[in-house]
């Protein structure tokens, strides 16, 4: 119930607005939370979708390749255990990718957003090519998530049709379009999910704690 309150009170237009930052890592601390999946090597999309009118709030990539990250231009998540670095988000372990989600996955009074999925499964060639295009991108104005997306995806092998603009929906149905791709949605409370149990504020942005 505090976690619904806090996110009530702090965070009324982080998702529609998209944030910004210039956050850099050390080489250490990302070095420390590399982790490698022994899953098929994949590009994701995740679009944070309104549930009342359907609008896009967000745009990220979930890369799994020689390491999985999370590419999050213009991001507002923010969690000790994963260190960033120019929009990329480090120490992307299966339960700090459901963190993510559950951060924009919500159900509240002015806040009703989910989460969609979308994977096309790539050779490590390809999903190492796309997190170097993430590191290269440099840090994402805010609003402009769905436009750093669209920019890595389109120096990416099978990816360079993406769509430029700063529509996550017009992104996401392009991205749809692709061969072999697997969909799926996350919702508030999906059991899924490792839930955040705690969000504090600390000089006007959000940190995200699991359990």
């Amino acid at each position: 119930m505090l976690r619904r309150i806090l996110i009530a009170l702090a965070l009324p237009l982080f998702l529609a607005a998209c944030g910004a930052d210039n956050k850099f890592a050390s080489d250490e601390a990302v070095r420390a939370v590399q982790y490698r999946s022994t899953e098929q090597p994949s590009i994701s999309l995740m679009t944070v979708i309104g549930l009342n009118r359907g609008e896009g709030g967000h745009s990220a990539l979930l890369i799994n390749g020689s390491q999985q990250i999370i590419f999050d231009p213009a991001g507002s998540f923010e969690h000790p255990r994963a260190p960033e670095r120019y929009d990329v988000l480090y120490g992307i372990t299966p339960e700090m990718r459901n963190v993510y989600i559950d951060y924009h996955a919500r159900d509240l009074p002015g806040e009703r957003y989910y989460v969609a999925l979308d994977t096309v499964p790539v050779t490590r060639e390809v999903a190492d090519a796309a997190i170097r295009a993430a590191e290269n991108n440099g840090a994402v104005n805010k609003a402009f998530c769905a436009v750093g997306v669209s920019n890595v995806l389109g120096s990416v092998p099978g990816f360079q049709g993406a769509p430029g603009g700063f529509s996550p929906i017009r992104l996401r149905e392009w991205f749809r379009t692709l061969p072999r791709v697997q969909s799926t949605e996350f919702r508030d409370n999906d059991p899924r999910l490792v839930h955040g149990d705690l969000l504090r504020m600390k000089d006007g942005s959000i940190e995200a704690y699991d359990r």
